[in-house]
């Protein structure tokens, strides 16, 4: 893989919530370059890495032969949310812990052609697993008010209406630079801002192409599913949408609260609680942010699984 190597964030908080022993079994959800699953591996641990990207699952082969890990890396081209199904599939029923490191890695960031960034012009493409519908799909066939409502929504964009009719009128738009220009022009850029109007707009159609938010919510319910009595779940996200559902799921799962939101549907109140919180959000030091400013913006969560059975899910 080209571009920039990956900095695992809050790398030394993740694995001290995991707390990994000589033979758990540790599912690292969001594998990326593996830096998490190289701290886990040193402990003793087994490793079960997931990741949907195929670039990162060939590169990861690459190295764990070279380390000779395997069996103890078990690498599986799959989305976190079928952990489960997985895991069942290799005779694995219970885990001792699981990291979660949601949104787009640097090294889908870093390639121009993998188009989740504007800082280099490359096709307007956006997705993770490499498959299905395109950003330059969305932007060139969704509504007008499709568009909007994403933009909204997923990119908290107040301005949503007035960028959605400025892409439709510009259509078709094929590379990240033609849609950050469009953006920009709309929203009236200063050169020399400190941060990017285009910004909010790729986060936006990237959440949605990738269907980052019900991934996540699904992925959650998935390790409620697999973690065992005492099993350690850590959860690094890095925007507000992402932390209020990790929150929310944390906070019903420990009996704190009841509701639900649209992308964590509520659940049947369980006889006890399925999780006990771990502490305060942990966010990276100012060395950390120093060392990776891509850091900044993390918010770690940790949570002990409880020995009641995982809860029934309702239908949103």
């Amino acid at each position: 893989m080209t571009g920039a190597p990956h900095v695992p964030v809050l790398l030394d908080e993740v694995i001290a919530a995991l707390a990994p022993a000589p033979g758990a079994i540790i599912v690292d959800a969001t594998f990326g370059a593996g830096g998490y699953t190289r701290r886990l591996l040193d402990a003793g641990a087994t490793v079960h890495a997931f990741d949907r990207d195929p670039d990162a699952i060939a590169a990861g082969r690459g190295w764990a032969e070279a380390r000779a890990t395997p069996p103890r890396l078990v690498l599986h081209p799959r989305r976190f949310s079928e952990m489960v199904s997985a895991l069942s599939e290799a005779g694995i029923s219970r885990v001792d812990g699981i990291a979660m490191d949601i949104g787009v890695s640097s090294m889908q960031l870093d390639q121009p052609a993998r188009g989740f960034a504007f800082a280099a012009d490359g096709p307007l493409d956006m997705r993770m697993g490499q498959d299905g519908p395109s950003a330059a799909d969305f932007v060139n066939e969704a509504g007008e008010g499709e568009i909007a409502d994403v933009l909204f929504r997923y990119g908290e964009e107040r301005q949503s209406r007035r960028v959605a009719r400025a892409i439709v009128a510009a259509r078709p738009l094929e590379t990240t630079t033609q849609l950050a220009q469009v953006v920009r022009k709309a929203l009236g850029h200063r050169p020399g801002a400190p941060k990017d109007p285009a910004t909010r707009s790729f986060q936006a159609i990237r959440i949605h192409v990738n269907a980052e938010l019900e991934e996540l919510a699904d992925g959650l319910f998935a390790a409620e599913r697999l973690l065992g009595a005492g099993g350690r779940l850590a959860v690094v996200s890095f925007h507000s949408l992402e932390d209020r559902i990790v929150k929310q799921f944390l906070r019903d799962a420990s009996g704190a609260a009841a509701s639900g939101s649209r992308h964590m549907p509520q659940v049947v109140a369980a006889e006890a609680p399925t999780f006990a919180q771990v502490g305060k959000a942990v966010r990276p030091s100012a060395a950390e942010i120093d060392r990776n400013p891509r850091s900044r913006s993390a918010t770690l969560r940790a949570a002990i699984r409880t020995d009641a059975p995982p809860r029934e899910r309702k239908a949103a």
